[in-house]
């Protein structure tokens, strides 16, 4: 290896470049996996995945063999982590964009580079207009960009480089959802390994049960992918509207399973079901998924003929499919009384369990907002009383409370800002509003034009690389993305 002298702040380029190269190969691996279901279907797309895959995997080796080139030093420091966290996903949607650019089913650059990162960010909108005419082989790309960004591509990467001598700390902190990722194992490596086999043992599982109810393997397949991922991409036009009700009620289930932390997935799996509900996070999850499945059931069941049954259903599908932003639909919720409308469109900002796959602020962040509200009134008749926040009864750092500050006035700020700009790009207040809080929130569906029953190939292109950018900023959390663009992290010092 060539001599490496990094400099103090210095970016580890050649590191850099080699972790990238490595992401950009593995991608091209996965667009392999899609050939089967192209050749078994007998699409003609199979070409286009197949250009796409070894122009992806002859890039991602060039990039390593630089990488090598340019020489490294094996420790990723906090700077490295974020760029490449940020480019990492940044550059695989460009690559991941290939195989629509190649089988012409997305022709222009927008359209396909809107539909991958709305894949990798598990956001779930589309600008297909009709889904059941795609070739097999590019729908089930579609549903695996979903699956490979569900847990995240870097954490993937933080199981595999340890094998090549790279620790993977700071990619982990800087991707893992929440505020704090849980360690089931000392080690960073075996964490990452435990949560991907959760993972894909939740996967495999559903995917079964939804063929013991009739459906066939490929949909079976492509649905457990995107619901595990809380993407919610679908092989059908209409969602999940068609299904039937026992195949609703198994995404139902797993959905709440992906929105819920994986580290009490992990201990489903070992039976530890005391230490799942004693988790405060989980029991409000729960609360908020059951009260607002029970008001809005009885508002549909009352203002329409449907049956008690049906009604609750519906209600709780859509609760569970947008608080995980999932963005299933099994109803159109925006023909729903407005009170239930309004309800879904305050879930929006709810978001799943740290630790999840789900997007948005997460309940964890809202818990500690709302406790931190209601201490700072105690605080004011108690002006030198120390009170902490307690979370599981715990005491949490204050470092952790203004980071939830923060976090969230970074939230509404970008949302006010992002309505802004779609409003000057000529978009209706309504569709702005849906359209920047699905977006940054990585639901789906939202509200105006781009609701359930439509999409998002209407809006201007312009328009379409602004809610890209959105969906990149929420499902890295804001702050990952954000802190590249401040003039101190560029800095030598």
């Amino acid at each position: 290896m060539a001599d490496y002298v990094q400099r103090k702040n210095h970016f580890n380029i050649g590191l850099i470049a080699r972790i990238m190269g490595i992401l950009i190969l593995l991608n091209g691996i996965f667009m392999f996996t899609c050939l089967p279901f192209s050749f078994y279907f007998g699409d003609g797309d199979w070409w286009a995945l197949t250009e796409a895959g070894l122009i992806t995997v002859l890039s991602g080796g060039l990039i390593v063999f630089y990488g090598e080139r340019k020489g490294y030093k094996k420790e990723i420091k906090k700077k490295d982590g974020y760029i490449i966290v940020s480019l990492g996903w940044t550059v695989m949607a460009f690559f991941g964009s290939l195989p629509y650019l190649f089988s012409l089913e997305n022709p222009s650059l927008t359209n396909a580079y809107f539909e991958t990162i709305s894949g990798y960010s598990t956001t779930g909108a589309s600008i297909l207009t009709d889904i059941e005419s795609v070739g097999k082989g590019i729908l089930f790309w579609r549903s695996l960009t979903q699956w490979i960004g569900g847990m995240g591509i870097i954490v993937l990467a933080v199981a595999v480089l340890p094998f090549l001598g790279i620790g993977g700390m700071q990619l982990f902190v800087a991707e893992a959802p929440g505020i704090s990722p849980d360690k089931l194992q000392p080690r960073i490596k075996e964490t990452a390994k435990r949560l991907w086999w959760v993972y894909a043992g939740l996967t495999a599982i559903e995917t079964v049960l939804l063929m013991t109810g009739g459906m066939n393997f490929y949909d079976a397949i492509n649905h457990a992918l995107t619901t595990m991922a809380t993407g919610g991409f679908s092989t059908y036009n209409d969602s999940a509207a068609s299904m039937s009700p026992y195949i609703q009620y198994i995404l139902i289930v797993f959905m709440i399973l992906a929105g819920t932390n994986f580290t009490l997935n992990y201990f489903l799996f070992k039976r530890m079901f005391k230490a799942i509900w004693t988790n405060e996070e989980f029991r409000y999850y729960s609360g908020i998924i059951l009260s607002s499945s029970i008001a809005i059931g009885i508002v549909v069941a009352y203002s329409s003929d449907l049956t008690i049954e049906k009604s609750f259903r519906d209600a709780l599908f859509q609760v569970v499919s947008i608080i995980t932003t999932t963005g299933y639909v099994s109803a159109d919720y925006t023909a729903w009384a407005p009170f239930a409308t309004m309800i879904i469109f305050i879930l929006m900002f709810c978001g799943g369990m740290a630790g999840s796959t789900a997007g948005g602020v997460k309940i964890v962040r809202h818990i500690i907002l709302f406790k931190n509200s209601f201490l700072e009134l105690k605080r004011q008749l108690h002006p030198t009383a120390i009170i902490p926040v307690r979370f599981n009864k715990k005491a949490i750092k204050e470092g952790i409370t203004f980071n939830v500050l923060a976090f969230i006035m970074a939230y509404l700020l970008i949302f006010g800002l992002g309505i802004l700009v779609m409003s000057a790009l000529g978009v209706d207040l309504m569709t702005s509003l849906g359209a920047v809080a699905t977006s940054l929130g990585n639901i789906g569906p939202g509200i105006g034009t781009v609701g359930p029953v439509d999409n998002f190939a209407h809006l201007p292109d312009t328009a379409k690389w602004v809610l890209s950018f959105l969906m990149l900023l929420g499902r890295l959390e804001l702050f990952t993305v954000m802190i590249i663009f401040t003039p101190y992290f560029w800095s030598r010092f």
